[in-house]
């Protein structure tokens, strides 16, 4: 695989930095592939401006910063805003529709999940709307295996969530299966 650049952005508390932590993770540990992966958030932890950007790649990554996005995905209208013009053109664009504008520039592959419906409605747990994004980001497009994702799931979020969240991922993986 060629090097593939995410950016997963919205605002602190949302989980941003903990689905590009885990994307990276498995892709290192599970999926033995090369990849990196930064942050950057405001001052304030919850409402304040967060990104978590992620390189995946077959070989060493000698340039660690994500440039022109491949993937974004996109939790508010004001994270979306901020870092569109930075995507490739052709790049694959997921907004959680439950709380993003879909841009009218056309120049993108959109997809929309309502990551945030799935989780407060159907698993009565809003927090996990990062997991529903992240299961949804990867069965569209191949670029962690599921079961690198969900061993990393398991091992990475807090004790006694386990379950919730890998719901959370598996409700966003149908979705995709269902777009695709």
């Amino acid at each position: 695989m060629p090097r593939t650049e995410i950016r997963i952005a919205g605002f602190g508390g949302q989980g941003v930095v903990l689905a590009g932590v885990l994307l990276g993770t498995a892709a290192i540990l599970r999926d033995d592939k090369h990849a990196i992966q930064t942050q950057s958030y405001g001052a304030a932890a919850r409402g304040g401006a967060a990104r978590s950007d992620v390189i995946i790649s077959d070989e060493k990554i000698m340039y660690p910063q994500v440039t022109a996005p491949d993937i974004m995905a996109a939790f508010t209208t004001e994270a979306l805003n901020k870092y569109k013009d930075e995507l490739k053109k052709g790049a694959t664009l997921i907004i959680d529709e439950d709380l993003v504008t879909p841009p009218e520039d056309s120049s993108f592959k959109i997809y929309r999940v309502p990551a945030t419906s799935i989780a407060s409605n159907e698993l009565g747990k809003g927090i996990v709307a990062n997991m529903v994004m992240l299961g949804f980001l990867s069965a569209l497009t191949g670029i962690v295996s599921l079961e690198a994702l969900e061993e990393t799931i398991r091992a990475n979020v807090p004790k006694g969530t386990e379950e919730l969240n890998l719901t959370a991922f598996r409700k966003g993986v149908e979705r995709a299966q269902e777009v695709k």
